[in-house]
């Protein structure tokens, strides 16, 4: 007889890769056999990966059809089953298996849809928080406010895309062939800011000086060494620009500025 952990790995390849050795013998039948059972919750198991799929990336599946999605999505239940029951989570290596998908070559774009889908998802998903409150930002003069960090907002990414996958993304999703047929592949790279906002999800190019920049914020670097690593000629205005849509959450002070200065933030 087989132990609980030793049971538990052969259903799991019996769920991804139809070896069922000897488990259906473990199998009550009670009216059906013990392979059919199997094959039941192996069809049930796929199909609800494949469906989770399915919610987040639509443009993806528009893109490929109904057909091709589900092939490519029971290929890749196959070789990465989820890590966490939360299946909201599952898919963060789709971009790259299709990146990768033989049957997917002539689209060479699908990728980076399929990378900014993922993005829109992980945002949608993300923890709610109060954005950070500007006023604590009036006592500080310039030279101070380098010397601070900025806590990005969970529901704010960046994303570097080699297509123009947010053009396609917004086409396809509002259903318009005539925005889709305008479309130029030779418009990329594209330096986007995905966030979350009340009226679902906020796509905002930003050029690439702009984007390396902000990457630095996000990064936890204060804004000194942003200046310093990505120099942006618009960065007073770039940093604004965030603040407006609430891309940050907190400030706080380097380790280094905190024993130059005795100076703190209240709320």
């Amino acid at each position: 007889m087989p132990t609980l952990l030793e049971l538990q790995r052969t259903i799991e390849q019996s769920m991804l890769h139809h070896l069922d050795g000897d488990l259906s013998a473990y199998v009550i039948a009670d009216g059906l056999d013990g392979g059919a059972r199997l094959g039941i919750y192996r069809n049930t198991c796929t199909s609800v990966l494949a469906t989770a799929l399915t919610l987040s990336f639509p443009a993806v599946r528009y893109l490929v059809g109904a057909e091709f999605f589900e092939g490519a999505a029971r290929l890749f239940a196959a070789e990465a089953p989820p890590h966490s029951a939360l299946l909201d989570e599952y898919g963060a290596d789709f971009p790259e298996f299709l990146a990768q998908l033989p049957q997917a070559v002539s689209l060479p774009y699908l990728a980076d849809v399929a990378r900014l889908e993922w993005q829109v998802n992980i945002v949608l998903h993300a923890a709610d928080a109060q954005p950070l409150d500007v006023a604590r930002l009036v006592q500080l003069d310039e030279a101070e406010l380098a010397h601070w960090r900025f806590a990005p907002h969970p529901a704010a990414k960046l994303l570097r895309c080699d297509f123009p996958a947010d053009a396609i993304w917004h086409a396809v999703l509002e259903r318009d062939d005539s925005a889709m047929t305008a479309i130029d592949l030779a418009d990329g790279p594209v330096w986007l800011l995905v966030q979350r906002v009340e009226s679902g999800v906020a796509l905002v190019r930003l050029s690439e000086c702009q984007w390396r920049f902000t990457a630095v914020l996000f990064s936890g670097q204060p804004l000194h060494a942003a200046l310093e690593d990505a120099p942006c000629a618009d960065a007073q205005a770039v940093l604004a620009a965030h603040l407006r849509r609430g891309c940050f959450i907190n400030i706080g002070l380097t380790d280094t500025a905190s024993k130059l200065s005795f100076r703190r933030i209240r709320s």
